[in-house]
């Protein structure tokens, strides 16, 4: 067993190029390829049908809408299953295998998404469903990692640079991505072929570059072996109800979880449904943006996240963490607002471009700050468990947002409506964060903690 030590340079690399594996995902995939991909394959599935959805097992759906969807039944299913993983770890202290077993699970998902074509749209959702499963599952156990090394004094540096890494890493793929995107016709590829290649690159890169992190990564206690009669299920059930009824003794925590349970599920949702609302038609309030110029712009905020995250770091350190979250749901709220009453007229793509770097600035670093806060609000021992909860609503994984989105796009058929529709989810944060007390919720988890003990 490694000696446990915090603020180590090479553990903190090694954790920080997690984000950089992963963030393939969140780019390449979930931001930029699958969804324009899928909408275009069920819109396609619809008109052969003479319709104007496409028909899943019976059931009529928007083509626009499918992939939303499909995040919140994954989200679903990670509210269901990812506090069991979290107690099942802190009790087992196989932290680092479990996300080991889940990283590797997402990305084989990933890899097989080359194979989504024609009548196999659906497939794409499938797909995206155990990946995005298995993305929150694994991103559970990398946040619980964060208090164990950094000290306190350190979080927000460390978890902004992490997602200042994820930003440079998922850039640099979506980049080769675009180059081979935009010329795969000269090298002979059909242009469904090579978004296929490129949506199994993600998966090749997340499984790749995580050996980095396999490497240094230090596990941090001795596995601890089963009573007999027992099993890890079985007494992750029991963790999680013992959790449960010591949560009274965070009454700030839970406040703070509330707050971003709202404003993230906004912010997630906004970056899940970009793509689709850039590429749809004009006639239903999309954009119609090509391919290549929305992956170009959407690279653009890659770039220019690295910077922001880095950015929100320094803030928090000048006027607190909370506050600089604040500023940042301002900004959220403005471009939800922007995004319904503008992007007209025949300099569309500028004033998208202009907005997404609004969208650059403050979306790794609302979140990474966010990370950092809530690390110094959860008892010593039970992080995992803690940051299950936590990941129901991190990146990619919203759940409430997405139907929201999703059905105010079917009943208006207008994607503004759906997009404007956000705007409840950056309210409804700014209501309820600047009402959590932070020095109260460190103190409360460091003194029960002591008490436990």
């Amino acid at each position: 067993m490694a000696e446990a030590i915090v603020n180590d340079k090479k553990e903190i690399f090694g954790w920080a190029m997690y984000d950089w594996a992963n963030s393939a995902f969140s780019t390449t995939v979930g931001t930029v390829f699958l969804g324009p991909y899928v909408a275009s394959l069920a819109r396609d599935a619809a008109t052969a049908a003479g319709t104007s959805t496409a028909s899943l097992f019976g059931i009529p759906v928007a083509p626009d809408s499918f992939l939303p969807y499909c995040v919140s039944i994954s989200v679903g299913m990670q509210v269901l299953f990812l506090p069991i993983l979290g107690a099942v770890a802190d009790y087992s202290h196989m932290r680092k295998t479990l996300m080991r077993l889940f990283a590797t699970i997402g990305a084989i998902a990933t890899i097989l998404m080359f194979f989504i074509v024609g009548n196999l749209w659906w497939l794409g959702g499938l797909l995206f469903i155990v990946a995005n499963l298995a993305f929150g599952a694994a991103s559970v156990f990398y946040n619980a990692y964060l208090p164990d090394i950094a000290s306190e004094e350190e979080r927000d540096r460390v978890s902004s640079y992490g997602w200042a890494l994820g930003y440079l890493g998922g850039g640099l793929l979506l980049a080769l991505n675009l180059a081979f995107y935009m010329f795969s016709d000269k090298l002979g590829v059909p242009g469904n072929l090579a978004v296929r290649i490129n949506l199994a690159s993600a998966g090749v890169w997340w499984l790749g570059f995580s050996f980095f992190t396999w490497a240094r990564l230090r596990s941090r206690h001795a596995a601890r072996t089963l009573p007999a009669g027992e099993s890890y299920t079985s007494l992750g059930f029991k963790q999680l109800k013992k959790t449960f009824r010591e949560v009274r003794h965070y009454p700030e925590t839970m406040k703070f979880l509330l707050a971003y349970f709202l404003y993230n599920d906004g912010i997630q949702t906004v970056i899940a449904v970009a793509a689709t609302f850039a590429a749809a038609p004009l006639i239903q309030g999309g954009l119609e943006q090509d391919q290549t110029t929305l992956t170009a712009i959407i690279l653009m905020i890659q770039f220019v996240a690295f910077f922001g995250a880095l950015f929100w770091g320094k803030l928090a350190g000048w006027i607190g963490a909370k506050e600089s979250v604040i500023v940042s749901l301002f900004i959220w709220a403005g471009v939800v607002i922007y995004a319904y009453v503008g992007l007209k007229g025949s300099n569309v793509t500028l004033q998208f471009t202009i907005l997404g770097v609004f969208i650059a600035l403050v979306m790794g670093g609302s979140q990474a700050i966010s990370r950092s806060l809530f690390a110094q609000m959860i008892p010593s021992g039970k992080e995992a468990e803690f940051f299950a909860f936590y990941e129901v609503s991190e990146r990619g994984t919203s759940w409430i947002g997405p139907v929201v989105f999703g059905l105010a796009n079917q009943i208006f058929n207008n994607l503004r409506m759906g997009i404007l529709s956000l705007i409840f989810f950056f309210i409804a944060g700014l209501i309820v964060l600047p009402m959590v007390n932070v020095k109260k919720a460190i103190e409360d988890a460091k003194s029960y903690e002591n008490a436990a003990h």
